[in-house]
């Protein structure tokens, strides 16, 4: 019994260190990838004026898609800041998916809006039309809303993608803030990108929690009161400051985020537009572009731009922050397994010898490891086999390597865009940083390992996500 006990023990202690060091091996590459590529946009971006794309006949055209569900207390104020965007051509559709509220009647009033007979290609299967709607006021010439039975985020965007005129979409959510200069930023490396063909580009979203927004504008950025947005705001740096601009330059990325993105329309519909079977339809629609590029010997391009593009309100409670962690496992769980061809098959190039297997070993599976690795210490530590000099060491290293990746991380997001503008506010995001491993992390594996459970439940539901409202309750 002592010989296979020390045979296990043995086996397992290899397996985790084997585990721990490549997910730390994995994240400095990311971490130094990302400082270069951060650095070499910064001075590109101090000599390149994007608001010449404004006057430029290279300008991309451009069909702005923001679905909305029930949003009558802003719609009004949402669809003016998307009306008054800084780019020339482009056209706001907006999708009433069915909402029970008076969205509809309250944008109809406001922009005087009236049904008309509005020729769509369906190319994509949608749940029922209800109607269309253009304004009276030649000012709002720009502007369609479209009002259809409710079918989910997925299946509003596909029916904004049929409407669509121009051969580039970005589609966002309608209860976030754009940036006025959002669309010059995304235009742009669509406008240079001439060797691959660029298929999707996003960029940094930014959190809203405690911003003074007036009319759908941002008029004073400030950190979040409540812990768990203020913490969000280092997690939001870390993913895309880090992870995806590191992955962008690799050409192994696989996520644009679904609060805003820019994509080539044909590549999406020839795709099969949105799938509307899964909650996390935004990365597998990236991830099945990509495969039909691949397939079609096509070279592409996903990019990520490290510039702020969208401000968006997170969940300021546990059970909400909760329920969209739990649906944000089961929509990476729905696309590692729909996509599962794609795992080390040198047929799909970065994305699949490099991208994939991070995504399946260290976004997936880091959880689920590292709650294996807390029981089989603490069953270690009840047999009295745990050396704890050892042990304290490497839970330091562990903790400082983990706070010192988020200090980079906050300061690599103040370097590319100074988001705040009280001095000292930096300061409590780094103290965020350093109660993150112990407050907030176990949280998140948690709600992923919860996530799971429900995946395997068959669980499809999106979750109630409750909002207060940009800066109403910090």
């Amino acid at each position: 019994m002592g010989s296979f006990l020390d045979i296990f023990t043995l086996v397992a202690d290899s397996l985790f260190l084997f585990y721990s060091v490549l997910i730390i091996g994995s994240y400095m590459v990311l971490w130094l990838v990302a400082g270069f590529i951060l650095n070499r946009y910064m001075k590109e971006y101090k000599t390149t004026d994007h608001h010449k794309i404004i006057n430029s006949p290279l300008a991309p055209e451009i069909s702005l898609i923001a679905p909305c569900y029930n949003e009558g207390r802003s719609i009004v104020a949402n669809i003016r800041a998307l009306l008054n965007l800084h780019y020339n051509n482009y056209e706001v559709i907006v999708v009433n998916d069915g909402s029970t509220d008076n969205s509809l009647s309250e944008a109809i009033k406001a922009y005087e809006l009236e049904q008309v007979h509005y020729f769509i290609n369906e190319r994509l299967k949608t749940r029922q039309i209800r109607g269309i709607y253009r304004s009276r006021n030649g000012a709002y010439h720009n502007l369609t809303v479209i009002d259809k039975e409710n079918g989910g985020k997925a299946d509003a965007l596909n029916a904004g993608l049929n409407a669509s005129n121009n051969p580039y979409v970005v589609c966002l959510d309608v209860d976030s803030i754009i940036e006025h200069d959002a669309l010059l930023k995304l235009a742009y490396p669509f406008m240079k990108s001439h060797k691959k063909r660029l298929i999707a580009a996003g960029g940094v979203v930014h959190v809203a929690n405690s911003c003074k927004i007036e009319e759908g504008r941002m008029i004073l950025r400030r950190v979040p009161r409540k812990f768990l947005p203020r913490i969000q705001v280092v997690e939001y740096a870390r993913a895309f400051l880090i992870g995806r601009m590191a992955w962008s330059r690799l050409n192994g990325l696989l996520l644009v985020s679904g609060a805003v993105g820019m994509f080539d329309r044909e590549i999406v519909i020839e795709s099969g537009g949105y799938l509307t079977s899964t909650v996390g339809e935004d990365m597998e629609l990236v991830v099945r572009m990509r495969r039909h590029m691949y397939e079609k010997k096509i070279k592409h391009k996903v990019v990520y731009l490290p510039d702020p593009l969208l401000w968006t309100e997170v969940p300021a409670d546990r059970s909400t922050l909760g329920r969209q962690r739990n649906r944000w496992t089961r929509g990476t769980m729905d696309t590692l397994f729909i996509h599962k061809k794609i795992f080390f098959n040198p047929r799909y190039g970065s994305m699949g010898l490099l991208g994939y297997p991070y995504w399946f070993f260290f976004e997936w599976l880091a959880p689920i490891v590292e709650v294996l690795g807390l029981i089989y210490f603490g069953v270690m530590a009840m047999l009295g086999a745990i050396h704890w000099p050892v042990f304290l060491i490497l839970l330091i290293f562990i903790y400082l390597f983990a706070v010192t990746f988020s200090f980079f991380s906050i300061l690599f997001n103040d370097l590319v865009f100074p988001s705040y503008e009280r001095t000292g506010e930096n300061l409590s995001l780094f103290l965020a940083a350093m109660a993150e491993p112990f407050v907030y992390h176990p949280l998140v594996a948690y709600w992923s390992i919860r996530g799971n459970i429900s995946y395997l439940r068959g669980s499809s539901s999106w979750g109630v996500m409750t909002r207060s409202g940009f800066g109403e309750s910090e």
